[in-house]
């Protein structure tokens, strides 16, 4: 009867252990980073002209656009004519609106052209001369739904880099578990599980107050994890 329990207890014993052995995994990550340059500019410039007459204010803010529009024009921006759109021209009246203008203004327009363009540097260069337009007198105002006023450059073809990147990045990962496997006197007994991980575009020159969207040079990363189980 010893015998008995004795047995099944070596038994139950190698049962746990045979378990705990043919579940060994290592769970690994893989990296993969490329460059990329930003494809699209998107650069709204917000007008505001200022009058007590609104005829005034109203003759003031088209100066301002067709001001604008050729300065575009001279940087090579717009050279023909079909990247720009105005949108949001606003007129607020300060009397109408309850609050006192003593010393401002009683009209206040605002018109906004924006800048759709695939040519970056060219916009990014024409974004570097917009004191010209201030010393011309078109006044500018960021507004907060644009920041600081400034273009936002965009990578628009992520989807080509994903397959290399992923390719690239799960290779890494087994390179990873293969230099584990053998540190370790085991080796690879496949895949149990994955996970692909978000692709990530960030800044190239990553400092305190850059953001990514200032920036035509871009950093794309995805990081993927897979398990691999080991055997002896």
């Amino acid at each position: 009867m010893a015998l008995g329990v004795g047995a099944g207890g070596y038994l139950a014993g190698a049962g746990v252990a045979q378990m705990r052995t043919g579940d060994r995994t290592v769970s690994v990550k893989g990296v993969s980073e490329r460059e990329a340059k930003a494809d699209l500019a998107i650069w709204p410039l917000r007008l505001v002209a200022t009058d007590d007459d609104l005829t005034a204010a109203n003759a003031a803010i088209e100066r301002n656009v067709k001001q604008v529009r050729a300065f575009l024009r001279e940087t090579g921006v717009d050279s023909t004519g079909t990247e720009i759109t105005l949108s949001e021209f606003s007129v607020q009246d300060q009397r109408a609106s309850g609050g006192g203008y003593q010393n401002t203004s009683r009209y206040i327009i605002h018109q906004t052209l924006v800048v759709r363009s695939p040519r970056v540097d060219i916009v990014q260069a024409a974004s570097q001369r917009v004191p010209e337009l201030v010393r011309n007198g078109v006044v500018l105002s960021s507004g907060q739904e644009y920041g600081n006023g400034g273009p936002t450059f965009v990578f628009t073809q992520l989807n080509d880099l994903k397959p290399p990147m992923i390719a690239e990045a799960t290779a890494r990962a087994r390179e990873a578990a293969e230099q584990f496997a053998r540190d370790s006197k085991s080796t690879l007994s496949g895949i149990r599980r994955g996970s692909q991980g978000f692709f990530e575009i960030l800044p190239r020159d990553q400092a305190a107050g850059i953001s990514e969207e200032s920036q035509v040079m871009k950093r794309v990363r995805v990081v993927t994890t897979v398990e691999y189980g080991l055997k002896n």
